[in-house]
Parts: structure tokens; C-alpha cells; sequence
């Protein structure tokens, strides 16, 4: 065989396992990182998951362009079929309402036709306690009272961080909240989560590297393999 055409496979080869992987990533699952303490301590900074995109039903691109920039323009989208909708207490993928070019991964209280409320930094659903998370973290032991509202996203007086709603979740959509309650940008600060934007289920967490300890302490090896409730 001639040179050139072992070099021409080669090519070729790469550019099907190119392939292969964007498809995989697209459609079936896909690695991320936790950049941000809104998921502590059920989620930390550095850990590294794998994504199940196919749970919710995988969507085809909804944007073309060139990689790692904002160039480019969006396309329509579609929907696979999917296993099920996000459920009350599932951990979610989906893409930041304010920006859809951001993915936010927060844990969903409520869907469509529920009523949230949030008194003294209690959640409540339909009126019942929401079952804390194992691992739910508050913060700041300060409790904000109603009349100390900050939230322009629903109508005025609906409260604050600590003492919130009730609001109704409009039909199809979902409320995401962090397990780091005092310290998440989540659906109380920007709203709710239409099912376009749902990417997928996360998984378990594969790697976990610690930014701020010395390198032979970083890698966090018992989060190592630890399914993500």
C-alpha cells in the first residue's frame, strides 16, 4: 500500500472518531465540570461529571458555529424521545434561561402547577416541608425577612432569599433550586426553567480535583465513582 493512501486513512480515521465523539456528546453523554459552590455540598468545585442526555430526551444542535466563541447563529431544534420528565428532586442540566449559551446544573423542587413558598429558609411545596438533601448547606446564618425583597423576576413583594413566594409554576416548566441555599443564583432570582432548555440527568462524579490544596493533596479521591442524588 502506498504511503499517501495509509496517510489518507490515518486522516480519515481521526475524523471519524471525531465524529463518533461530537455525536456521543450530542446525543447520549457528555462530561462536565462544576465551576461554582451553588451545589455545595452535594456538588463541589472541581468535580467532574458524566451527563446522561438521553434521559430527558437528547435535543439535536440548536446552534451552529465556531467552537468555544459565540459565533454563530441558531437553528431549529428538536427533541428525541425521551425516559421521563425532570421530577421533583432530580439534579439537572439545562441551559441558563438569561443566557442559553450557559449550562446550570441546580436540583428542581417543583414543576409545572406546583406552588413553592419559603418560610424562614423552609421550602415548601403544595404546603409540605420539601425534603431536605442529604447534604444541603446554608451559609449565612441570617434570615432575610419578606419585606427585604431583591427579586425583580416575579412580581413585586413575592420576598426574599429566605422568605419567598408562594408562586405557581407555570404548567411545563420546572423551579430549580441549589442545595447551597444562600449562596445560588437559581429560579427565585431568575425564574423558571422551560423544557427546551432541559440537557440532561448527571450521573456520577469521575474525577474531582480540589483548586485549592497542594498538588499532591488536589485529586479528591473518595468522590471518586460517587453517584450523583
Amino acid at each position: 500500500m502506498k504511503p499517501k493512501n495509509k496517510r489518507f486513512e490515518s486522516v480519515q480515521a481521526i475524523l471519524v472518531a471525531i465524529l463518533a465523539a461530537l455525536i456521543l456528546r450530542q446525543f447520549v453523554i457528555a462530561a462536565y465540570k462544576i465551576p461554582t459552590g451553588s451545589m455545595e455540598d452535594t456538588l463541589l468545585i472541581g468535580d467532574f461529571l458524566l451527563v446522561n442526555k438521553f434521559y430527558y430526551g437528547a435535543q439535536t444542535p440548536y446552534w451552529i458555529g465556531i467552537p468555544f466563541t459565540r459565533i454563530g447563529f441558531e437553528v431549529p431544534s428538536l427533541r428525541l424521545p425521551k425516559i421521563t420528565d425532570p421530577k421533583q428532586n432530580d439534579i439537572v442540566v439545562f441551559r441558563y434561561p438569561r443566557d442559553p449559551y450557559l449550562e446550570y446544573i441546580k436540583r428542581c423542587v417543583a414543576v409545572g402547577g406546583q406552588t413553592v413558598e419559603i418560610v424562614n429558609k423552609q421550602l415548601y411545596v403544595d404546603g409540605k416541608p420539601f425534603p431536605n438533601p442529604p447534604k444541603l448547606k446554608f451559609a449565612d446564618p441570617r434570615i432575610f425577612p419578606r419585606s427585604n425583597h431583591y427579586f425583580s423576576t416575579f412580581r413585586p413583594g413575592l420576598g426574599s432569599r429566605d422568605n419567598f413566594g408562594p408562586v405557581t409554576v407555570e404548567d411545563g416548566k420546572y423551579f430549580m433550586m441549589g442545595d447551597n441555599r444562600d449562596n445560588s443564583s437559581d429560579s427565585r432570582v431568575w425564574g423558571f426553567v422551560p423544557p427546551k432548555y432541559i440537557v440532561g440527568k448527571p450521573l456520577i462524579i469521575y474525577f474531582s480535583w480540589n483548586p485549592g490544596y497542594r498538588l499532591l493533596y488536589k485529586v479528591r479521591w473518595k468522590r471518586l465513582a460517587t453517584v450523583i442524588r
